[in-house]
């Protein structure tokens, strides 16, 4: 499965393979791409914004320079004719600073950050790395190990709990199964 995002210069490519993802961008400043474990992708993330800072600050030095000569012709009864064209190009600078902002989560892995582009496949996007990293977590750690310490085997299933893998309920099941085997294998040892 591939999902794609574009927005202005940037272009992120998602492809979700069996045991990992590839995330593959392409934008003005160069391209890469980072392939991760499912189970390695983090649960928080952070929020990036990024925005053409010249456009805002041309964009206000055009909007003052109108605005002084709006008013230096009222001023002076002069004629507005012309006056406001510096405020007008002022003005279209900072709705195309408005439009032109990309609005990302960035969830940072060992492998290198991962950006998700704020657009209509973000929420997919993300959807879909958290439900491929329960599964492989499951598949990874999901059942009872009996050659395990108790301790790490409890461990383990709280782990699990606190990734969002299994309920507390589950998780306590698989406590229950660990422990009893565990003394189920102490009391044959004890009657060897």
């Amino acid at each position: 499965m591939e999902i794609k995002q574009k927005k202005m210069s940037n272009h992120h490519t998602f492809t979700f393979n069996d045991e990992s993802v590839n995330f593959a961008f392409k934008d003005k400043s160069g391209a890469d791409n980072i392939d991760l474990n499912y189970a390695d992708f983090p649960e928080k993330s952070s929020l990036s914004i990024e925005q053409n800072e010249w456009l805002r600050n041309v964009g206000i030095l055009w909007c003052l320079l109108g605005f002084y000569r709006i008013g230096t012709s009222i001023y002076n009864d002069l004629p507005l004719s012309g006056t406001g064209f510096w405020l007008f190009i002022g003005l279209i600078c900072l709705v195309c600073f408005a439009l032109t902002k990309t609005k990302y989560s960035v969830f940072k892995t060992e492998a290198g950050n991962v950006f998700v582009i704020k657009d209509k496949n973000h929420d997919k996007i993300i959807a879909e790395m958290t439900a491929r990293k329960k599964s492989q977590l499951l598949k990874w750690y999901g059942e009872v190990n009996i050659e395990n310490e108790l301790e790490n085997e409890i461990s383990k299933f709280n782990w699990l709990v606190k990734q969002n893998v299994l309920t507390q309920k589950e998780a306590e099941e698989k406590i229950a199964q660990v422990e009893f085997a565990h003394k189920k294998e102490s009391n044959n040892e004890r009657l060897n």
